[in-house]
Order: structure tokens, then C-alpha cells, then sequence
């Protein structure tokens, strides 16, 4: 990972993650091949590590700031595409024609704030996230204690979106399979990326301990940190959108409501997966860069309930959940009951 140039001292200081990052324990197999390392109980992504540390130990966040949370392949895309759309509709309307969403892709709408760290390595992205105007919607899949203190410190806005691990891990498993390079070899055995899964061994995972951190956090301040189930978006996803709003301070009123099918409704139809599927740039663009780069159509597959169903047996099934209850219990949180 490149780390030179830059301003005075910045190479010391970025050298600094990169040493730390590789001296970290490394997976012996991943789904995939993808490389991870482990820091304080987590997987971390290799080319991710210290860029992570990097913004855990930099980044100063604003009260106006909102942080969208998730593992991944837990409803990200759609997640950023439906918070952008609330924030920002009274500068673009959901019915507008020239929406951002028509012709640029929910990634580039809301950033990764790992991606911002990794793609300005040589120079601290201190002055680019200060040009960002407010509120700043910035992503990332880090469990809570790799936060920077800065986002609890500044009480700004946190919404985490989770999923039922079965779902996660089939949608997982697609995704890596579609973003592998050409001629890596063959992919990962399902079985085998199902007990790497078990196992924990799985990029910002454990999912669970992920899970529990952002939980915690919601119990203990729920006007600042909201925890989502994907199930239940997609059950009520209009009403789930309302409550977003009112999280996120910037309620539906009545007469956006009344206008129309209701602007809720409006941003729930702009943001669905056919829609979002049939936008050029995310049908033909591109995310990442470098050897990382990869078609944007990778983002989008299903989005079912209960899709694991093709993929797993029963056994597996109940295996993943007492795993998962297992490791939750005490905590409050449940993940049994979602499937339809």
C-alpha cells in the first residue's frame, strides 16, 4: 500500500498503520481468497486495515454528520440510496427526472469513509471531508468500537441496517464470487465459505459481535444511534422510511405527504431494486479502483427474504442460528423469526 509523499510527517504517520496492519494475524483461508487480518476480535478486509485505523484515529465528526452502518451485503446499497433521498429531496425532489440516483450510483452518493482514507493515502482527507458540505452522509462496515470517539463524542446521527446472517452470507457469497479478479482460480466451496462463516472468519465479522456493538449502542441512546432489520424494511419499507426521517431530523410533513402517492412512497419507488438496477451506472460502471476495481452491477442481485432457503440445508440453517442466538443471547437482540 502506497504511503509516500505527501505533508511533512504524513508518510510517518501513515507508515505507522501500515506496519501495525501487517504485523496483525492473517487468515489461513477466506472466502473467496479475499486476504483479511484481525484486529481487537474483528476481520478486517487487508487493503482496508489501515485506512480504518487511520480514520478511527482522525476523523472528526460534526453533530450534523449522519454515519450509515452495516456488514456487508446486509441492504447497504439500498440503505444509502433511501437516506440520500430523505436528507437531500427538498434539492431533489424524488420525482425529478434529473435525480442524482438516475445517473450515478448510491456509492458515489454516500461514500465509504474507509474508501475516502484508502483512495487518499498520500495526504491526510482531512481537507476534502472538510469541503463536504452538511449534513455529510458517510457509510462504513466497522463494528462500533472501531468507530472514531469523535462520532460518539459529537452525538451525531447513526442508523445501522442488519440482516439475518443466512441471507448475508448466500448474498456474500454471490457478491465475492462476481467481484473476484479473472483468473484467480475457482471460487470457494459453499460449504467451506459456510464454516469460515460460522467461524466468524468473514470480512468485519464476526457478524454478530458487529451486530451487538451497534444494539448496545441503540439501547443505551436511541435518539442518536437507530438499529434497522432488513426484514423489516422490506415488510413496511414506506413507514420505515417515515421513521428514518424522523430520526434523521428532517420529518415528512403533511403536505409532502399529501401531494401526490406521498413523498415517502415517492422515495421508496426511486430507490427500489428494479429501478436502481435499470440506472446505466449501476448497470455499467465501475466501483473501487485498481486491482479492487469491479462492475457496480455486482451491488445488485435479489434483495430477498429467505433466499438462503435454495442454498442451505436445514441442518445448515439451524446450525447458523444457534450460533447466532448463541452469541447474542443476554444482549436483548434476536435474530430468530425473520424468515418468512
Amino acid at each position: 500500500m502506497a504511503t509516500g509523499g505527501g505533508e511533512d510527517g504524513c508518510t510517518n504517520i501513515l507508515s505507522k498503520y501500515d506496519a501495525l496492519a501487517s504485523s496483525l494475524p492473517s487468515s489461513e483461508k477466506a472466502i473467496g481468497d479475499l486476504r483479511l487480518r484481525k484486529y481487537e476480535g474483528f476481520w478486517y478486509l487487508e487493503h482496508l486495515l489501515a485506512p480504518t485505523l487511520a480514520m478511527r484515529d482522525t476523523f472528526v465528526a460534526r453533530p450534523t454528520d449522519i454515519i450509515l452502518a452495516t456488514t456487508p451485503k446486509s441492504g447497504t446499497t439500498w440503505l444509502k440510496a433511501l437516506v440520500f433521498c430523505v436528507v437531500h429531496r427538498g434539492r431533489h425532489a424524488p420525482a425529478d427526472e434529473r435525480h442524482p440516483l438516475l445517473s450515478s450510483s448510491p456509492h458515489d452518493a454516500v461514500p465509504f469513509l474507509h474508501s475516502i482514507y484508502e483512495n487518499h493515502l498520500s495526504a491526510p482527507p482531512g481537507p476534502l471531508l472538510e469541503e463536504m458540505p452538511s449534513p455529510r452522509i458517510l457509510a462504513v462496515h466497522t463494528p462500533f468500537t472501531a468507530l472514531p470517539a469523535s462520532v460518539r463524542e459529537s452525538a451525531c446521527r447513526v442508523v445501522y441496517l442488519c440482516r439475518d446472517p443466512k441471507d448475508v452470507l448466500v448474498s456474500l457469497y454471490h457478491y465475492v464470487d462476481k467481484i473476484r479478479p479473472e483468473g484467480s482460480g475457482t471460487m470457494t466451496p459453499f460449504a467451506e465459505a459456510f464454516d469460515l462463516f460460522c467461524d466468524g472468519v468473514v470480512a468485519f465479522g464476526p457478524m454478530w459481535d458487529n451486530m451487538a456493538g451497534y444494539w448496545k449502542e441503540s439501547v443505551a441512546r436511541p435518539e442518536e444511534v437507530m438499529f434497522l432489520r432488513y426484514e423489516d424494511l422490506k415488510e413496511d419499507t414506506v413507514g420505515t422510511v417515515r421513521r428514518l426521517a424522523a430520526f434523521l431530523g428532517c420529518p415528512f410533513t403533511d403536505e409532502e405527504e399529501a401531494e401526490g402517492s406521498g413523498a415517502a412512497a415517492e422515495i421508496v419507488a426511486l430507490c427500489s431494486m428494479d429501478k436502481m438496477r435499470s440506472v446505466q451506472a449501476n448497470r455499467d460502471g465501475t466501483h473501487g479502483n485498481g486491482g479492487s476495481c469491479f462492475k457496480n452491477s455486482a451491488f445488485f442481485r435479489k434483495g430477498e427474504v429467505g433466499d438462503w432457503k435454495a442454498h442451505m440445508t436445514p441442518e445448515m440453517a439451524r446450525r447458523l442460528d444457534a450460533i447466532v442466538e448463541e452469541k447474542l443471547r443476554g444482549s436483548g437482540l434476536s435474530m430468530i423469526g425473520n424468515d418468512p
